[in-house]
């Protein structure tokens, strides 16, 4: 067959293939214009989660005859002109419009600031109009109908209108946490309406009208650097965590991004801190020269590569590692919450507990709303959500609070025929528990005032108390200390009789011999036997007996996708993981009062003692207005 010319129009169309891949991707590439237009306030309206329409409302600079002319052209842009390694802006290609433009009806209309009048232009299955005056505001109003409705194809492909709608929601939330000095405001009747104000500087609150307001309470700021590359944002504490990993939201130089790398350094820097299956909260952003960032490596932009990226992954891993380090030990929030709304009623007549725990599961939070509310009754209907939803938590004082104790003048006398220490039920002897010592309360975990079933310390704080499961946080303790045993000096190795030789290619032997010295300070002696074969001498003692073949084949493949060798501290930290699970103060053993207290002082001191090993919370703390307003009394 003779080789020939694709048409203008079928070359958009395979062009949007990769492009516009759902109404969320059109949304996207719209969103975008409108930022680098310099706009400051975005109105986005959809229906039939915008499969039927979908309209972009700006107030950006706006465009002239002539540039809407060319902007429905392929390959016509204003952000780029010679070189792509000086990428400032989203949008660069200049292939969205005229993508979108070949598989729906696509209509701009706009007006540049300070001019007289608008112009229109429409674009249908390819098809451009004439550009025509039109009435319009400064800015510019991108309509989307009909897409995909030129191939017919890719329409079935689509999912429900709610998914897409969803999709589109998600979208609109990463650009807002870019950008919090652009009012955002997403409605139509496929959804509720969604408005996001504009923050300013203060990018915590608009990751709070996101993510929650909880996040607030529970995020760690992150500000680090490396050589040209900058780290800034927030970091859950472990375990204020989600079930997916829908809330890990990553920024390259201001641009929203879904890298493997990035989301791999964030699940690295959380190990040995989250339960199996949660994932956690982050929102981060990377600021470097555009030189040393290519974003051109997939049309829909969400993928980036980075000229150093183990600089990057190690500023990461490294940055939230030393933020958990130093405020790592602090539990969720969250978790005192779940343990009020388990004992809250369901309705005037009785109670309805529910499950509680330190994580925040996904889905429930809204923006701007408990991340631990939940969709059943409880909390969340009934007269307990009248009676507690806005309850301000404040400081607790005597001198304010409804349960105060009495000050009248003979009251005790009053009390006649009561003594709460010669009751049967009250006497000190049928607990459990210590006498009250003279620990002062004034530390951050307090002091032991009681251990409940042999498991459960429980310590008296300045302004409530602490619940403290002794096991999970002994147990992380032993496992701190033996994970800085890993990182102080050479482990102790096991040589091999006889050097076991395994074959690789060539390319992988050259890959892990670069990380010859860190694999021998965690035990692992390698060397090369000819071009294209490893010699292992000596295995980490503390794995035993292991398969030195597939230790390093999973090196090899670990370094080749990630250029990092750290599957094998992994390991090791398992190990250790185990060791300090079975090492630790069991469940069921009682406890002096001053070992609970050094329990305590130990925690505060140790970073990561907010949650054992298997990332459960270790603590529980309770202010006195929460415990307050579980007997009604504010």
């Amino acid at each position: 067959m003779p080789v020939k010319l694709l048409s203008e129009t079928l070359i958009n169309q395979i062009a949007a293939g990769e492009v516009i891949e759902r109404p969320a991707s059109a949304a996207k590439e719209l969103i975008e214009n409108a930022i680098d237009a310099g706009a400051t306030r975005i109105e986005i309206a959809t229906a039939g989660g915008g499969k039927s329409l979908m309209r972009i409302t700006d107030n950006g600079s706006g465009m002239n005859a002539a540039d809407l002319e060319l902007a429905v052209r392929r390959h016509c842009t204003s952000k780029i002109d010679v070189h792509l390694d000086d990428i400032r802006t989203l949008g660069f290609r200049g292939e969205a419009l005229p993508s979108i433009g070949s598989v729906a009806r696509l209509t701009i209309t706009s007006r540049q600031q300070g001019a007289s009048e608008g112009y229109e232009v429409s674009v249908v299955g390819g098809k451009t109009s004439q550009v025509k005056p039109a009435a319009a505001n400064p800015g510019t109003v991108v309509e989307v109908r009909d897409i995909f409705f030129a191939t017919p194809a890719r329409l079935k492909f689509l999912k429900t209108e709610k998914a897409e709608a969803g999709a589109i929601t998600e979208v609109v939330k990463r650009m807002a946490i870019a950008f919090p000095k652009v009012r955002f405001v997403l409605s139509g009747p496929d959804r509720s309406t969604l408005e996001l104000p504009a923050t300013g500087d203060d990018h915590l609150a608009r990751m709070a009208q996101i993510l929650g307001a909880e996040f607030k309470d529970n995020a760690i700021e992150i500000d680090a650097a490396r050589e040209d590359v900058t780290l800034t944002g927030f970091a859950g504490v472990p375990t204020f965590n989600r079930g997916n990993s829908g809330h890990q939201y990553m920024f390259v130089n201001g641009r929203p991004v879904q890298d493997k790398l990035l989301l791999s350094a964030i699940r690295g820097a959380y190990a040995e801190t989250i339960p199996s299956g949660r994932y956690p909260i982050a929102v981060l952003s990377i600021g470097l020269d555009p030189a040393l960032v290519d974003v051109n490596v997939h049309p829909a932009k969400s993928d980036v590569r980075f000229r150093d990226p183990g600089l990057v992954r190690g500023l990461i891993v490294g940055a939230i590692r030393q933020a958990l380090a130093r405020e790592g030990d602090r539990a969720a929030t969250t978790g005192a919450s779940g343990l009020l709304r388990a004992f809250r009623p369901e309705a005037p007549g009785g109670y309805a507990p529910q499950g509680f725990g330190g994580q925040a599961d996904g889905g429930s939070a809204g923006y701007g709303g408990s991340a631990m509310s939940g969709s059943g009754s409880g909390f969340g209907s009934g007269w307990a959500a009248s009676r507690y939803a806005n309850t301000p938590s404040q400081p607790w004082s005597a001198a304010t609070s409804p349960s105060r104790p009495f000050q009248q003048t003979g009251f005790a006398e009053r009390q006649t025929g009561f003594d709460a220490m010669t009751m049967p039920s009250a006497r000190a002897d049928r607990f459990d528990a210590p006498s009250v010592t003279e620990e002062p309360v004034r530390h951050r975990l307090g002091a032991a005032r009681a251990q409940l079933h042999e498991n459960y310390i429980v310590a008296q704080t300045e302004n409530g108390l602490v619940i403290v499961d002794q096991h999970a946080a002994h147990e992380r303790l032993v496992f701190e200390a033996m994970r800085k045993a890993l990182d102080a000096d050479r482990l102790a190795s096991q040589v091999l009789l006889i050097p076991e030789i395994i074959d690789l290619p060539e390319e992988d032997c050259d890959r892990l011999m670069v990380h010859v010295d860190g694999l021998d300070r965690l035990g692992l002696a390698i060397e090369r036997f000819g071009p294209g074969a490893i010699a292992v001498r000596e295995t980490p003692a503390m794995l035993g007996e292991v398969d030195a073949s597939d230790l390093i084949r999973d090196l090899a493949d670990e370094v080749a996708e990630w250029n990092t060798a750290g599957g094998l501290k992994g390991r090791l930290e398992h190990v250790a993981a185990t060791m300090a699970c079975h090492g630790s103060v069991r469940s069921g053993r009682r406890l002096k009062p001053e070992e609970m207290n050094a329990l305590l002082r130990e925690m505060e001191a140790t970073p990561g003692s907010g949650q054992c090993n298997h990332g459960r919370p270790t603590y529980i703390e309770l202010k006195l207005t929460d415990i307050e307003r579980l007997f009604g009394r504010s």
